[in-house]
């Protein structure tokens, strides 16, 4: 596909047509994850539209979803490529096409995929690429690898954090993929106050500025603020929002998309206990479907 593309002619980020393609509510809660404008090298005017989904959990309406948005695609922009890049830890779902038919009426869609888990067995390629992308491979893997285990999350994402000095990346580029690591990788507060330890010393070390520190600080006391003040009387709206958006972010960050339902479920929840508990769950919890559960078991119909 990067062969097909005349890249010295750049490319343009779709935002307003991403909305166009997006499915009524009575086709669900679905969101498409990015849409692009590019070139092709025969020098028509005329354009691709790469139509990049990202799922990190298996579902069985995925491949109607990949066609559903490729239909309304074409009907936009007529040439389209939809590519779905598959990150959940299943080696036997690989999706690739959607079809059906009645009487003698019907339609056979096919689509490319990129299934992350293969590149497990690459890793010493991805360790050497200088290629983001293959930063974000290794965070991935390592993420879905780590899932409950925060001991071993902590050395692994340290593993990672000196590959990615060790990159020859600029500073600008550091921050963002460190950013993004931060993210993927999240740690319990007792870990994460002893990473941060060993990365400022690491970082004195090789003299580098601090890059992350402040910044993570930042946004986890964004986070935090709701979390971390306990019960108290009169608590303003602001923040039980703040510790519920906190509940919905990282989940988001994990599972790539949370439903609309689950969202409203966490929106109603008025306890701030209860939200620091389901904060520290969503962080090592296997999959939405489990933090479902557990909503359940904690409903007052329970």
């Amino acid at each position: 596909m990067h062969r097909l593309i005349d890249w010295s002619k750049g490319y343009k980020s779709l935002d307003k047509e991403l909305q166009q393609i997006t499915p009524t509510a009575t086709s669900g809660e679905r969101e498409g994850d990015k849409l692009f404008q590019v070139w092709q090298h025969n020098g028509d005017e005329t354009y691709i539209l790469i139509h990049v989904e990202v799922q990190s959990q298996e579902d069985p309406e995925f491949s109607e979803r990949m066609y559903v948005y490729h239909y309304r695609s074409f009907d936009i922009h007529k040439k389209v490529i939809s590519l779905a890049i598959l990150g959940e830890d299943r080696s036997s779902w690989r999706p690739k096409s959607y079809s059906y038919e009645l009487a003698d009426c019907g339609v056979t869609f096919k689509f490319p995929t990129a299934k992350l888990l293969d590149y497990e067995s690459q890793w010493s390629t991805l360790e050497a690429s200088l290629n983001p992308l293959a930063f974000l491979v290794m965070a991935h893997l390592r993420t879905k690898a780590t899932t409950g285990n925060a001991e071993e999350r902590e050395t692994r994402k340290w593993e990672l954090v000196q590959n990615l000095y060790q990159r020859g990346y600029t500073e600008n580029d550091i921050i963002k993929l460190f950013r993004l690591l931060d993210w993927m990788m999240t740690l319990p507060e007792s870990l994460q106050q002893s990473f941060d330890t060993k990365l400022q010393t690491y970082q004195e070390s090789r003299k580098m500025p601090i890059l992350s520190n402040i910044e993570r600080r930042a946004m986890e006391a964004g986070r935090q603020t709701g979390l971390q003040e306990g019960r108290q009387e009169g608590m303003q709206e602001g923040m039980l929002q703040t510790a519920r958006s906190a509940v919905v972010e990282v989940l988001t960050v994990r599972f790539n998309s949370v439903p609309i339902t689950l969202t409203n479920r966490v929106n109603q929840i008025a306890d701030i206990a209860t939200l620091k508990d389901l904060h520290k769950r969503a962080i090592s919890i296997g999959s939405i479907v489990e933090f479902e559960q557990i909503l359940d078991a904690n409903s007052p119909a329970n």
